[in-house]
């Protein structure tokens, strides 16, 4: 057998951006196989004040994702003497995935956070960088059963009701912690990878706040 370089550790990521907030949430169980590796694991790092990423696949791909991300931003810091906006934290993410195509890192990403006028703001990703600004997704292996969910509860009857330059969902943050709940809890239902914990961190122009909520241990 030829070694392969990949893993997929599992888990699953959601964001959902409001008109004036945005939800990022990540389960905490990593799995290999039918081994679960850890069930308190954090997928979701905090790259700016108003930039949230949260990655599934490969958690060692996305830890060196995260260092590069992190270094860059520091750098940007010094040079601009102020933080990234998500929406430019959105491109240099883009850009940093791009780079590395012919060999990638194999995370699939959602970043969240509030844009320049304090909107909240969903992007998302494909492993080589390609990228969109949504109102909200889901990546990892419960975004499947996930996002018919989120389609149900969110999507506008017509998609020019509903512009991409404008993405955002009708919902109070309240309404928005409470969906992502539930579409964890029936993830966890079905999908081996996700469960344990679901890790909830609310973006808002008061900072940012993290809840946590248990989902099932099997």
């Amino acid at each position: 057998m030829s070694f392969n370089p990949y893993d997929n550790n599992g888990g699953t990521c959601v964001a959902i951006a409001g008109s004036d907030y945005c939800v990022v949430a990540a389960d905490t169980r990593m799995s290999t196989g039918y081994s679960i590796l850890t069930r308190d694991y954090s997928k979701i790092c905090k790259l700016a004040d108003t930039a949230i990423l949260a990655s599934s696949g490969f958690q060692a791909d996305v830890k060196a994702l995260q260092k590069v991300l992190s270094a860059r931003h520091l750098t940007y810091q010094h040079q601009h003497n102020k933080q990234m906006s998500c929406p430019a934290m959105a491109q240099l993410l883009s850009n940093t995935l791009y780079y590395k195509r012919f060999f990638p890192y194999y995370a699939f990403n959602v970043l969240g956070g509030l844009d320049s006028e304090g909107k909240g703001c969903v992007f998302t990703y494909d492993a080589v960088g390609s990228y969109e600004r949504v109102g909200y997704s889901s990546q990892g292996s419960g975004s499947t059963l996930i996002i018919p969910v989120l389609d149900n509860q969110l999507k506008s009857p017509s998609p020019l009701l509903l512009p991409a330059k404008d993405a955002v969902t009708p919902l109070l943050e309240a309404e928005a912690v409470d969906l992502v709940k539930d579409v964890f809890a029936s993830a966890a239902e079905r999908d081996i990878y996700t469960g344990d914990r679901v890790e909830i961190v609310i973006v808002n122009k008061s900072g940012i706040r993290r809840e946590y909520v248990e989902l099932r241990k099997d």
